[in-house]
Formats: structure tokens, C-alpha cells, sequence
């Protein structure tokens, strides 16, 4: 069972690969960090030729040994750390992430899959070789996993030394009426890339555009969320714009959510989330509750393991409580919910699926994709029963011994010990840091 879908013209067999780059003399190639940092480099065509038919090539496993400023975790990690000399991994190309980038003259460009040197399996802590285990124990079910996923985003009409000449205050609003061109390439640029996009228009808040990205298998959909990134990022570059994904940018002014939206299909490929036929007029009979009635026992199960991402949290405020949900909650078409569940008499049967609210435009979207479907699965295997609304808020702690993540057939122990010691840092770093607020406030009077 395929875990993703290729782009439209990915090659199949490595003659297609060497046809395809017959006229090219580099090829430009990536992974992604704990951060979702794409992490890359041009490779000579030969070169890449000559490890694209192999397990992989050698990556410095250093970029999970550091921040996403390239600052070194403030303890030692399992993956990369001095005791194994920041060692090399395997970085195993998958071919059909191929695509040209339309903005660098068209260079061939493919991301990679991290492996473990020694066993060749996927790294638990590469984003996108969790989300592949994570497709690999759906598939086990003789499920596959569907998502999609929506960006809020800010955008400065600056530059990065106008950035850092202002000090990264009174940025200026990107007027969308008065940058067309900008506008209308992320979505032009974004189909030549391979990145499909369903809807992308202005949102609440100076500069706020949103985009929502098309409902496709979850491993397709977590790379097209990380290039869109990318996408934006370096057309901003082209027409003096700087798009931030940032949760929560600014104190006085609304978040910017990722929201993802999540549903199984079967091997026939049926939304496993979906009534029969006979059950659609009434609902179905043994229901949670009038929210839960048009969604199928398996639906329900899934909703009932599910906890919410721990992304952006500044973003959820009381008072924005109405977008940003702050409590364990869900509800039919709800958006004060941090469980949005989507279903008939709204949506066609077929198009029954869960929208979690939770997290930012900042989120690493393969981990909270996982995070997501592992949950989800395991209400189902478990067969969870929901409470009525609104769900009790779950104690257990990620780093806790006990703690769901740690679960076999969940992320483990490796995956919990490494990101959870990146997210120490984080928090040591903020720590550490003096804000602009406490020097306003205090800088006079204390």
C-alpha cells in the first residue's frame, strides 16, 4: 500500500530518473529537522545518480543534534551528540518527492528520508519517517491515512535588514490589493511545484493571508505543508515580502492557526469515518451524543483518542478562545471546539473527517499529523468510548514514564527522550531571554 502519492511526473524506474535529468548538471535535495527546517544541499548530477539507486547517502546527524538556529541542544541527545562525534546518517532519496523549482530556473529537486546507519530503518525523530511508520501501522490495518491542511500566515512588506534595522518592530502590513503579483504566484508557483492548493485568500488581520492546502494522503500532504513554506518564503524574497508562520507574532492582534484535517480510508478506499447508506437518514443508532450521529462507530473511536498537539500555546488565549480553543473539546461544525467534526447533514458522507484546531501555523505538520493518526488509531484498537462534551482534559504529560507517547505501537521511547529534550531547550532558552515587554516595563522603575 502506497503511503503517499507522487507528483505528476516522478519517475518510476531509474532510467526514467536519468532521462528526466538528462539536460541538468545539479539536483537540489532536503530533509527536515525537528523544527520543520528543510536542511539540504545541490549534489553534482553524477554524484546524485550514483546514490539515488542505493540506501542512501552520508548526512551529518548533526541537524538533530541542534536548533534551528544551529545552536547545540543544551543536553545530549540519543541521535546526535559528541559521544558519537555528531556521526553520519543515511539519507535515503525518495524519488517520487520529484519536482522542479520554477523560481531557480527549474533545478530537479527530491527530499530525503533519514535512516538509521546501522539497521536502515527509518529515524523515529526524522518527521517524515514517523509519519511513515505511522502510515505503516494504518496500513497494517489495511487503512490509509488521508489529510489536509490549512495555513493562516502574517505578511511584512520588509526585507530581512529592514527586519533587523527596526528591530523587529512596527513591521509594515503587506496590503494584499497593492501586491497582486505576490498574491497570485504563491498559487501559480505552488501548482508548478507540485503543491496543490484548494482555496488561498485574505484572512482576519493586517497581512494575513490564508491557504488550504488539497486533502490527499497524509505523508503527500506533510511534504506539500513543508515546501509551501518554502514556497512562500523565498517568492516573499522576489517581491520584498517576509510571510511568518509564527503561532503568535503579536500580543494585540489574533493567532495564526494550522489546522489539520484527518480521515482513514479502507482498502476499497472508503472514509472508514462515513455512515452506511441505511444509517444516513436518522444518524446512528448508539451514538455518544446528537454531535457524534452521523459518523460511523470507528469515527467515533478515533475522536475519543484523540488529545490536543502542544503547539503554540501563546495563541490560545481566553479571550480568542473562539478560534484558538483553549480546553479539550469537541462539537459538530464547531470552530470553538478544539475537535471540529465534519460530517453530514453539512458534508457528503464520503467527505466525513475530524478538523483539529489546536495547533499553529508554526507546527511541524508530519508530528502533529502523526501524533494525530497514533492517537486515533489507538482509540480505535482500544475501542474509546466518549464522554459527553466537552472532553475531560487528559493529565498524563509527554515526558512522564507513563505517559501515552511512550506507548508501544506509539512514538516510543526514542522519539519522546529526543523531542521532548529539544522542546527543554526551547524552553531554556526562553528562560534566559529578556523580552522587549520587560524591558518596556521595567527598564525605568525597577
Amino acid at each position: 500500500m502506497e503511503l503517499s502519492v507522487p507528483t505528476q511526473s516522478a519517475p518510476k524506474t531509474f532510467d526514467e530518473l536519468r532521462k528526466l535529468l538528462e539536460k541538468d548538471i545539479k539536483v537540489k535535495v532536503a530533509g527536515i529537522d525537528v523544527d520543520g527546517i528543510l536542511r539540504g544541499k545541490f549534489m553534482s548530477k553524477d554524484k546524485f545518480l550514483s546514490v539515488a539507486s542505493s540506501d542512501g547517502f552520508g548526512f551529518c546527524s548533526v541537524i538533530f543534534g541542534w536548533d534551528m538556529h544551529d545552536t547545540v541542544y543544551s543536553r545530549e541527545l540519543l541521535i546526535s551528540n559528541k559521544a558519537n562525534g555528531y556521526r553520519d546518517i543515511l539519507a535515503s532519496i525518495d524519488l517520487s518527492t520529484y519536482r522542479r523549482i520554477p523560481w531557480e530556473n527549474d533545478v530537479p529537486f527530491f527530499l530525503v528520508s533519514f535512516l538509521d546507519p546501522d539497521t536502515k530503518e527509518p529515524l523515529v525523530v526524522d518527521p517524515r519517517g514517523i509519519l511513515r511508520i505511522t502510515g505503516e501501522r494504518a496500513a497494517a490495518k489495511e487503512l490509509t491515512c488521508i489529510a489536509g491542511v490549512e495555513y493562516e500566515y502574517f505578511n511584512f512588506k520588509e526585507t530581512p535588514t529592514s527586519l533587523t534595522d527596526k528591530k523587529f518592530h512596527n513591521l509594515d502590513p503587506l496590503t494584499p490589493a497593492l501586491n497582486n503579483d505576490y498574491f497570485h504566484d504563491i498559487f501559480d508557483e505552488g501548482l508548478k511545484f507540485g503543491i496543490d492548493i484548494e482555496g488561498h485568500h485574505t484572512e482576519t488581520g493586517p497581512g494575513v493571508l490564508e491557504t488550504a492546502l488539497a486533502y490527499t494522503k497524509a505523508l503527500r500532504v506533510a511534504d506539500n505543508a513543508i515546501l509551501f513554506k518554502y514556497l512562500t518564503k523565498s517568492l516573499g524574497m522576489k517581491h520584498g515580502v517576509i510571510p511568518s508562520f509564527m503561532a503568535k507574532p503579536w500580543g494585540n492582534l489574533p493567532g495564526c492557526s494550522g489546522h489539520i484535517h484527518v480521515s482513514l480510508c479502507d482498502k476499497n478506499g472508503r472514509n472508514i469515518f462515513a455512515l452506511s447508506e441505511p444509517e444516513l437518514s436518522n444518524g446512528r443508532a448508539g451514538a455518544a451524543n446528537d454531535d457524534t450521529k452521523f459518523m460511523s462507530e470507528e469515527g467515533e473511536q478515533f475522536l475519543a483518542g484523540l488529545v490536543p498537539t502542544i503547539n503554540g500555546y501563546k495563541r490560545l488565549v481566553g479571550g480568542e478562545a473562539f478560534w484558538a480553543p483553549n480546553a479539550v473539546t469537541y462539537g459538530y461544525d464547531s470552530r470553538s471546539a478544539s475537535i471540529r467534526i465534519i460530517s453530514p447533514p453539512s458534508v457528503p458522507p464520503a467527505a466525513t473527517r475530524l478538523e483539529i484546531r489546536v495547533p499553529g501555523a508554526d507546527m511541524n505538520p508530519y508530528f502533529a499529523l502523526s501524533a494525530a493518526f497514533l492517537l486515533g488509531l489507538r482509540g480505535i484498537e482500544k475501542k474509546l468510548k466518549l464522554t459527553t462534551p466537552p472532553m475531560k482534559s487528559a493529565t498524563e504529560r509527554m515526558m512522564k514514564p507513563n505517559s501515552i507517547a511512550r506507548e508501544k505501537g506509539m512514538f516510543g521511547d526514542v522519539f519522546v527522550e529526543h523531542y521532548g529534550g529539544t522542546r527543554e531547550h526551547e524552553v531554556k532558552l526562553w528562560n534566559e531571554a529578556v523580552t522587549n515587554w520587560e524591558v518596556e516595563r521595567y527598564i525605568e522603575l525597577a
